[in-house]
């Protein structure tokens, strides 16, 4: 979620911790979507030619990305619960993803793997973890994007207001791929990349969604959610409308996950840069096979 303001609080930082630790146990059970994100910067970092002698993971959930041992010589894994970093206490550190204790120009490589979206501020994040690699050091991650949960966040929306008139905040709020392209040049970074794809899963029923959600420690952590317990009638009305609505041809329901792809690097003095304006050497209008108007000609007799 992108926020400008300080001030404002989207998500309640202290219940993303609980609900992280909730799904410590049963997370491997259900960290599919986590896994194919962490093979997609797997297989990106691989494309890379050149190695990190120091990197930074941000967030494990317990299920430590398989980066690719032949590019990073030292690893160090950050959390924002102590119990995911296990046998890697003395490697890793318990901190939060909108506070990193890292030293300028210290790291060579930051990655992460769906951590990021639930931060208050990913203008402020994205900007410490730029200013924390050195010269020509890579960002590279994976974050929620704005296609997420469609189908839930519209069956939640319309069950509550079909039985109580009015809806509360239920599904996250992500941004799209746009708005991480800018944010990654506000941060600083060069040479940005992003882009998406979208995967969908199936299920027997909006319940077995809900499970998934819950062991992924991808539960409800809004700030302005309502704290009272929803009640059964309202699960069932949105269960009920998920299948009414989007429920495929053998009954099945289908969720959307949009993985945002993002890559940037810290300047640096060997990176490429734009040519300055007026220096290109052909117009366009000389590659398009069409005639130039210079600012304040007219055409015609």
């Amino acid at each position: 979620m992108i926020n400008t303001d300080e001030d404002i609080r989207i998500f309640d930082r202290a219940r993303i911790k609980h609900n992280r630790s909730r799904a410590f146990q049963k997370f491997s059970e259900h960290s599919f979507l986590f896994d194919w994100a962490a093979e997609q910067i797997t297989d990106r970092l691989q494309d890379i030619k050149r190695e990190f002698p120091l990197a930074l993971q941000i967030g494990t959930r317990g299920n430590l990305s398989p980066l690719p041992s032949n590019k990073i010589k030292n690893l160090a894994v950050m959390d924002l619960n102590e119990e995911p970093l296990g046998p890697t206490k003395n490697w890793g550190l318990v901190a939060d993803e909108e506070f990193l204790p890292f030293a300028p120009e210290s790291l060579d490589l930051v990655t992460s793997v769906l951590n990021l979206h639930t931060v208050n501020d990913l203008p402020g994040t994205l900007l410490q973890i730029r200013k924390a690699l050195k010269p020509d050091g890579l960002f590279i991650a994976a974050i929620l994007g704005g296609e997420t949960l469609h189908e839930l966040r519209r069956a939640l929306m319309q069950a509550e207001m079909n039985i109580k008139g009015g809806a509360s905040p239920r599904i996250a709020p992500f941004a799209d791929k746009q708005q991480i392209g800018a944010l990654l040049q506000r941060a600083g970074f060069n040479l940005p990349v992003v882009d998406s794809d979208i995967v969908t899963v199936t299920y027997d029923n909006i319940f077995k969604l809900l499970h998934d959600l819950r062991f992924m420690g991808e539960g409800n952590a809004i700030q302005s959610r309502n704290k009272t317990p929803p009640g059964k009638a309202l699960f069932m009305e949105a269960a009920r409308l998920y299948q009414e609505q989007f429920a495929e041809s053998d009954g099945r329901i289908p969720a959307s996950f949009e993985i945002i792809f993002m890559l940037g690097w810290a300047p640096h003095e060997s990176q490429q840069k734009p040519l300055r304006p007026g220096s290109a050497k052909h117009s366009l209008a000389e590659a398009l096979g069409s005639q130039e108007i210079k600012t304040g000609e007219k055409t015609g007799s």
